[in-house]
């Protein structure tokens, strides 16, 4: 027998954490392996890149989408726990969960939007991506569609821990990630953070340059609920005034209110960059802050050029 596909572990997950209490992912891992009878051979199967086991990974995914409907939580890295949302769709959920069964819900239909790496797809179009067995595909779109599901699946990970660490710990963080970015320089005064008393509202500074000709000031909120409005943009450009500043970078987990975006676009003569939380993860995964690689795969092809005698 083969492990069963991801998906035939959503229900058990759910009814797993249908008692309200809050279970570690390698619980939850345990307890999935007794309610489906998987044999010593499927518990042991690993996935290709050999970092874990086929049924470990299938129970993070399933974990993930479950999550990303809002019928799971989690309430400290690894740790989860069913919603109300949750609960009450378990008393009608089909024996088998699937992930089109999922598009119910704004918030899973967003994040399969956040998959779809073809631009010539209209985003209405989810329902297709849902889809465990999407044949329209080409093996190259499958990968690229792939690609970008766990890009999106780690971003909202990322985000979580990041929400769970302190303020402190955050404002530290964006200044790693402007030295990642370029800014700055090898020097040990190149990025610095305030977040103490005195320094007017602003988190951290960065030279632009590796001579130090232009600073850039830095604003960090981390928010784990609510969206940046406008008050906190203007806030900060008073404190790019106190500062003598004209160059800001604000950065929050949250989002930016549509009111906050066009303040910041028309805030002459300051230039400032709103960075949100969606945005946040992107850049940290592509600049490798804060994750790892433990696999990479090479697409290769024919070198037609070789073959011409």
């Amino acid at each position: 027998m083969a492990v069963p596909e991801f998906y035939k572990f959503m229900r058990p997950v759910l009814e797993i954490l249908s008692d309200r209490q809050t279970r570690h992912v390698r619980d939850i891992h345990a307890a999935v392996i007794s309610i489906l009878g998987l044999t010593q051979s499927e518990q042991d199967e690993l996935i290709p890149s050999g970092v874990k086991t086929r049924v470990r990974d299938r129970t993070e995914w399933a974990v993930t989408y479950l999550r990303q409907a809002q019928l799971v939580e989690r309430t400290k890295p690894a740790l989860n726990r069913i919603s109300e949302r949750g609960l009450a769709y378990l008393k009608r959920a089909p024996a088998i969960i699937r992930p089109e069964n999922l598009l119910e819900f704004p918030e899973f239909v967003d994040f399969k939007n956040r998959t779809n790496t073809d631009s010539s797809v209209p985003k209405a179009s989810a329902v297709a991506s849902a889809l465990p067995n999407a044949e329209q595909r080409t093996p190259e779109e499958s990968m690229n569609s792939a690609f970008a599901e766990l890009n999106a699946a780690l971003g909202q990970q990322l985000l979580e821990q990041v929400k769970s660490m302190s303020p402190a710990f955050f404002e530290q963080l964006i200044v790693h990630l402007m030295l990642k970015l370029g800014y700055g320089g090898p020097a040990g005064d190149a990025g610095t953070k305030l977040g103490k008393s005195g320094d007017e509202g602003v988190d951290g500074v960065i030279k632009q340059d590796k001579l130090g000709l232009d600073n850039i000031y830095l604003q960090a909120k981390r928010w784990t609920d609510g969206t940046i409005g406008r008050k906190e943009i203007q806030a900060f450009v008073g404190a790019l005034t106190g500062q003598g500043a004209s160059k800001g970078v604000f950065i929050t987990t949250s989002s930016f209110s549509r009111d906050a975006i066009e303040f910041a676009r028309h805030a002459h003569p300051f230039k400032l960059s709103l960075v949100d939380g969606s945005q946040l993860a992107t850049l940290m995964i592509e600049h490798d802050l804060g994750v790892t690689e433990v696999a990479k795969y090479e697409v290769k092809r024919v070198d037609s050029d070789y073959f011409i005698e």
